[in-house]
């Protein structure tokens, strides 16, 4: 998700550009990260760079781009999510139809106003 239109980070320096080189969800990070005043911005791009290496960079720009959807920017925060990706497919959620709701129907109110 970006905030205020359709911005694109710019890298000023070679770590900037190697973190925003991750992907989409690198890019979108930063920018929700950056609008959350979050700290050690540095320092956590540093560390999914790390990552990176290590687990791939489409394993990690979509761990990226899931913490900047649900707001996520403390320390460890990234590393949770890729293990948490680790352990589930990547896969849509399943949404479920009217029939396999837990809701309870509205069938109480039909008489609601008949007095």
């Amino acid at each position: 998700m970006l905030r205020g239109g359709e911005r694109t980070p710019k890298p000023t320096n070679p770590a900037e550009a190697q973190f925003l080189a991750i992907g989409p969800g690198a890019a979108a990070w930063l920018i929700e990260a950056a609008a959350a005043g979050t700290r050690r911005i540095r320092a956590k791009m540093a560390d999914a760079i790390a990552l990176a290496k290590l687990h791939g960079t489409a394993d990690v720009d979509r761990a990226l781009g899931t913490a900047a959807t649900v707001g996520r920017f403390a320390e460890g925060d990234l590393l949770s999510i890729l293990g948490h990706q680790g352990e589930h497919d990547p896969v849509e959620p399943i949404r479920r139809s009217e029939t396999h709701s837990l809701q309870p129907g509205t069938s109480a109110w039909s008489g609601f106003g008949s007095n």
